[in-house]
């Protein structure tokens, strides 16, 4: 028996609500990193082959997949509250953030990873990619004023050594992947940290549906002015529609709700 004297009680984890709720917590966040870090790593393999084989673009490949995701995303959240996907705009103050983070972190996120992609390949453009935790790890340190962690400065370290290793083979003299896949794939890791910093306050106002949804559409509209949508390329196919498809709904729609959500 557990005595029920306050001084006697131990502290079970799970046994109070907040550290059922915590741990609970923690435990989501880290099943949706994981989810959507797959969805990422699946979806560019996808599009290494609709790039590849099939001769889509970039550009059409980035606009399609954030409309159609956008629009999806914000009908879910009609469906729910049909008033309130459009109170963000009402005011200035979230709707200026929203827009920035559609123009500098959602736009330039997806852009820069399908063309490293397009101009490297899926693997390396991932890696690159997910330097942008350890960007955010020193932003965060220079923000607080603070000496980064053990913890931190290792796996910063290691961070960059994966990188250089991925990008010279050791050899400090060349690069085992073109410049521009190299400019692309660091670029993608400075939109991931802004795009996951940016919006950390209208995430806990407004929910990552409507943030991602309108993100995702404003973005799409954005690039739309450079190309079209209808400026339809390459060779289409059951593999080129059945690629797309997963593109748009698991690669973005899903993975990059799971993100924010986490």
């Amino acid at each position: 028996m557990i005595s029920v004297t306050n001084k006697l009680k131990p502290r079970i984890v799970g046994w109070d609500g907040a550290g059922a709720t915590e741990s609970y917590s923690r435990t989501k966040g880290i099943m949706l990193i994981l989810t959507c870090s797959i969805l990422w790593g699946v979806s560019g393999t996808v599009a290494q082959y609709v790039f590849q084989e099939q001769n889509l673009s970039v550009e059409w490949l980035t606009v399609v997949r954030l409309l159609l995701s956008g629009v999806l995303l914000l009908a879910f959240s009609y469906r729910r509250d049909k008033n309130h996907i459009w109170k963000v705009w009402q005011n200035r103050r979230d709707g200026l953030s929203l827009t920035l983070f559609s123009i500098l972190g959602m736009l330039p996120l997806q852009y820069s990873f399908l063309a490293g992609i397009q101009h490297g390949n899926a693997a390396t453009a991932t890696v690159l990619q997910f330097l942008g935790p350890a960007i955010i790890t020193c932003y965060l340190a220079i923000r607080s004023k603070r000496l980064p962690t053990l913890k931190e400065v290792s796996g910063v370290s290691l961070a960059i050594l994966g990188t250089f290793f991925l990008v010279t083979h050791g050899n400090i003299h060349s690069l085992s992947i073109s410049g521009w896949a190299l400019f692309w794939g660091l670029s993608s890791a400075l939109a991931l940290a802004f795009y996951t910093l940016q919006p950390y306050r209208l995430l806990l106002k407004w929910g990552s549906d409507i943030v991602v949804g309108w993100g995702m559409l404003v973005g799409g509209l954005a690039l739309s002015f450079i190309h079209p949508p209808w400026q339809i390329e390459g060779q289409w196919s059951f593999p080129t529609y059945a690629g797309v498809l997963f593109i748009i709904i698991f690669g973005t729609l899903v993975a990059f709700y799971c993100y924010l959500e986490a």
